[in-house]
């Protein structure tokens, strides 16, 4: 902070204007302030004082607050000598103000928590809070917040206390454990029916379960067990005490998860959650929602933990079905949300036995997801006073979504076909309301698609069924519908059509019919996207057979935006018509794809007309992406010799596309789009772009330098992919490179320019990538690959999923390209080339490498790494050797409480993990355990 220490007038100003202030511009002023402050090594001194003087709660919470942030972050910035003193205070303070406000003793046991987690001197802590404090009544709120945090933290990922002390805590929270759990049981014997206590008491028990480390023997025959069911089993259990115990028995459940290691304890539990029953209706005869969702959270926990048991033996033990009996019930409430619950659980029993594909055991599970499907048919209807088509963005359309996806997931236990079959008959039988008619549609909607028509019945007798009468029947009833009936049956019979696509394929005397009904569709204001996402589908699977209805396809693309459609539902009718045209004959292409584009081009052109005549700027973004659409799914078979059909028309596009990127140079969006729309073009013609070559770089080139859009270094990767193979080429691909590696590296060493541009780190890196796999020796000679293999090193640490991915592609490339022995004439040229490389820069890589897995990498990029790892390992083992051990000499050993963090022999042992690898996989996985003592 700048001016030294400010004094605790400014910094109470400061925090009651954050507070108070009515001016948003004050409140903003004094939170950018404060926010300095907090990182400063004054905030430790003045937290501590604003707390001392208790002025009033604004104060003290943001000191509070303060301290907790200071140690989660910057602990390493005090010396080891003051530890104490700061524990010591910490304690003072909560004991001081344990009665000011819940929410500031909440941040000071975080604060002692974490203190506790981090300095190693404090030993037994458990231990020694609980002497000091069990007696004094007063005391116990907090004494048990800090003993409910405590085991919070210890996975916290804002503390890196490293997996060596993870684990000495771990161990010494569960030495303790039983002392924690007799002082909970003591406390509820003493406040007796004091709900905010008890609500304490269940918090910090559900804490300790859910760290496991809580002897399971010792719990079963525990107090507090039969306190928490008695708790849940009463009707007058108010709603904040019957979450905080609801939670509790799921955490308990969650924590015996391997029920054969805790079998005293799981039969306590499942009996204890089989007795609630009886609470459940009662809690469902008194409406009281809360109370429904807590129990139904409960059963779908006990479900989850004995899902192996009862998979393994149903009806027997543990194994008892009652348990889904439980959800089933659930599944009856009314309210769509209840049954939303328990989806989990479903999807993973059907993963089991997927997985087990024992026919006498799905006959077992059968009748359950029968019953289920029928509640989730229910739950998808409509409101009967609904008007309109079904809304899909609001949260009934998200559970319907969710249905579909369960469905989808469980059917093949009860057969798709009979369940589809069944479903239908309820319609034809009966005449049932509109609501109904159309939840059943949208549930045979889901299915469809996995409707076999080659149908395996349950007693695996072949059954063939290429003409399966109710698939064909159910196709020929739906374009019958009047247009009179309900407009959302109308839209979900829409979807059931395109979901039915293979079966208009396999019988072509319906596509006729099936494309007169989605016209009307398209017609009618409400259900337009859905008929063209409908016909899309139709395009994509009955490709050859729509091929006769191309011109009706084109006719409709041309007067696009006379249909009332969304911008997704526009662009998927120009992919499905993009899919008839390329198997369209060779010699029409051309002419097709000119009609097919010029609606598109001739509105580019007119935005640029109206630019240049009245200077204002319209957005052109809807035209580009429909023409990138055409581009990227007209892909007909071209046999070699042949000119490709689609050279033509795009050689006459790209002085339109041009101007459109002049014009609109310093807009991202609009160049991405046209980037875009360009990449699928070079990608639509292959090599028959080469005109568009030198035009297209030196546009690229020189807007770069005044606006660098990383989307431009893309569409360069793709330039290289296409033409980096032709010699004549790759002089001037490498040209372009350096003209964009230029502003790119200004860009990238700014301060923080890494962390602020990511796009253009990954676009680089995928450009640098494709050169290394086209034409690896002309980029290894020149004079950039320096430039580039310095910033690629800088990068490794960079904590964007995207960005270091990239990154670590390209280092493996690279240097797997010395590696691979393709017999090319180039081999030798590139091994001597990569050498030189990675003698020059070798050991920074591998220190740099470590340091990020270390400390800013998180575990998903750790498999990229190893590959890296491996490729230098390969190339040249002895030298890697002395490399990495240089590297993991540089590591630090403790940390800044004072724990170690590893020791020489886990650097030993992980030095020879890696280099006695016999695979890559061996790399990732010593990594993985490596990287954890640093976490």
């Amino acid at each position: 902070m700048e001016g030294g220490k400010p004094n605790l007038a400014l910094v109470y100003q400061a925090v009651q204007a954050l507070y108070h202030d009515p001016d948003p511009t004050g409140k903003e002023r004094a939170s950018v302030w404060l926010g300095e402050l907090q990182r400063s090594m004054y905030a430790w001194e003045i937290s501590d004082q604003l707390l001392q003087l208790k002025q009033d709660v604004e104060s003290c919470y943001f000191a509070a607050q303060t301290m907790k942030m200071k140690i989660q972050t910057s602990f390493y910035e005090l010396p080891p000598e003051t530890h104490n003193a700061l524990r010591d205070s910490l304690l003072t303070h909560i004991q001081n103000l344990k009665d000011l406000s819940p929410i500031i003793v909440t941040q000071l046991a975080l604060a002692i928590a974490d203190l506790a987690l981090q300095m190693a001197s404090w030993k037994g802590c458990v231990h020694t809070l609980i002497e000091k404090y069990n007696n004094d009544i007063s005391s116990m709120p907090f004494l048990i917040e800090i003993l409910t945090v405590l085991p919070e933290e210890v996975h916290s990922r804002s503390l890196r206390i490293g997996a060596n002390r993870r684990t000495e805590i771990i161990e010494d929270l569960a030495y303790y454990s039983s002392t924690v759990v007799t002082l909970l049981t003591t406390c509820v014997e003493k406040t007796g029916n004091d709900e905010k206590m008890l609500i304490k008491v269940f918090r910090c028990l559900g804490s300790w379960f859910n760290l496991g480390v809580l002897d399971s023997n010792f719990m079963a025959s525990n107090q507090l067990l039969m306190v928490l069911f008695q708790v849940l089993q009463r009707d007058e259990t108010t709603t904040n005490l019957h979450e905080a115990a609801s939670d509790c028995v799921c955490s308990a459940l969650y924590a015996i998860e391997n029920v054969d290691t805790n079998m005293a304890l799981a039969l306590q539990l499942f009996q204890g959650v089989l007795t609630l029953e009886t609470a459940y209706h009662m809690a469902v005869a008194r409406e009281d929602l809360d109370k429904v969702l807590n129990y139904c959270r409960i059963f779908t926990e006990l479900c989850e933990t004995f899902l192996e048991t009862t998979v393994r033996s149903p009806g027997q033990g543990m194994g008892d079905l009652r348990t889904l009996e439980l959800l089933l019930i659930c599944a009856g409430h009314p309210q769509y949300e209840v049954v939303e619950i328990s989806f989990n659980f479903w999807y993973r029993l059907g993963e089991h036995l997927y997985k087990i594909s024992d026919v006498a055991l799905h006959s077992i599970f059968r009748p359950y997801i029968q019953r289920l499907l029928h509640c989730l048919a229910r739950h998808c209807q409509l409101d009967p006073d609904h008007e309109g088509i079904p809304e899909d963005t609001d949260d009934f359309g998200e559970f319907r979504m969710r249905v579909s996806d369960l469905v989808k997931d469980v059917i093949f236990l009860v057969g798709s076909m009979e369940c589809f079959a069944q479903l239908y008959s309820t319609l034809k039988e009966g005449n049932p309301p509109w609501e109904v008619t159309e939840a059943v549609l949208f549930i045979m909607a889901a299915i469809a698609k996995s409707v076999d028509p080659f149908h395996l019945d349950q007693n695996t007798v072949y059954v063939k069924m290429k003409n399966n009468p109710t698939l064909t029947e159910v196709l020929q009833q739906v374009v019958l519908l009047p247009e009179n009936v309900h407009m959302a049956v109308r839209y979900t019979s829409i979807e059931l059509v395109g979901e039915m696509s293979e079966v208009v394929d396999r019988n072509p005397r319906f596509l006729d019919p099936v494309l007169n009904y989605l016209m009307k569709g398209l017609r009618d204001k409400p259900l337009a996207s859905a008929a063209a996402k409908a016909i899309h589908n139709i395009c994509s699977v009955c490709r050859d057979h729509m091929a006769q209805h191309f011109q009706g396809l084109l006719d409709i693309a041309r007067s696009l935006d006379s249909f009332a459609l969304s911008t997704e539902a526009a662009v998927g009718l120009l992919k499905g018509t993009a899919l008839v045209l390329a198997r369209l004959p060779l010699e029409k292409i051309a002419e097709c794809l000119s009609d097919l584009c010029a609606v598109q081009v001739m509105a580019l052109k007119k935005l640029l007309a109206e630019e240049s005549t009245n200077g204002k700027s319209a957005d052109p973004t809807v035209w580009l992406d429909r023409l990138a659409v055409i581009f990227r799914h007209t892909n007909p078979i071209v046999e070699n010799g042949q000119t490709h059909p689609c050279q033509k028309v795009i050689q006459e596009i790209w002085p339109v596309l041009s101007e459109t990127l002049n014009t609109h140079q310093a807009d991202n969006r609009i160049v991405e789009r046209c980037c875009r729309c360009l990449r699928f073009a070079v990608r639509c013609v292959g090599k028959g772009s080469a005109s568009l070559l030198q035009p297209l770089v030196t546009q690229m080139v020189s807007v770069y330098q005044v606006y660098p859009h990383s989307c431009f270094l893309y569409l360069g990767s793709i330039l290289v992919d296409e033409y980096g193979m032709e010699e004549g080429c790759r002089q001037g691909l490498l040209d372009m490179l350096q003209a964009l590696c230029m502003p790119t590296f200004q860009l990238l060493e700014q301060p923080n320019g890494l962390r602020n541009h990511p796009d253009t780190v990954d676009d680089l890196f995928r450009l640098a990538t494709r050169f290394v796999q086209r034409s690896p020796v002309t980029l290894l000679s020149s004079s950039i690959i320096v430039h580039i293999i310095q910033c690629a090193i800088a990068a490794t640490s960079l904590d964007h999923r995207d960005a270091n991915c990239s990154v670590m592609k390209f280092v493996r490339d690279l240097i797997h390209s010395g590696v691979a022995n393709d017999h090319e004439e180039d081999f030798e040229v590139r091994k001597q080339l990569i050498g030189q490389a990675m003698e020059q820069h070798g050991q920074q890589l591998i220190t740099q490498l470590m340091h990020s897995c270390c400390f800013c990498l998180p575990p998903y990029t750790l498999p990229d790494v190893a590959e890296v790892l491996w490729e230098i390992m390969v190339f040249d083992r002895p030298t890697f050797c002395r490399w990495l051990e240089n590297a993991l000499k540089g590591l630090p050993k403790e940390t800044s409480g004072g724990a170690v963090t590893v020791t020489h022999k886990q650097l030993t042992d992980f030095h020879k993990q890696v280099t006695s690898a016999e695979e890559c996989k061996q790399v990732c996985w010593a990594i993985r355990e490596f990287t954890r003592l640093f976490r």
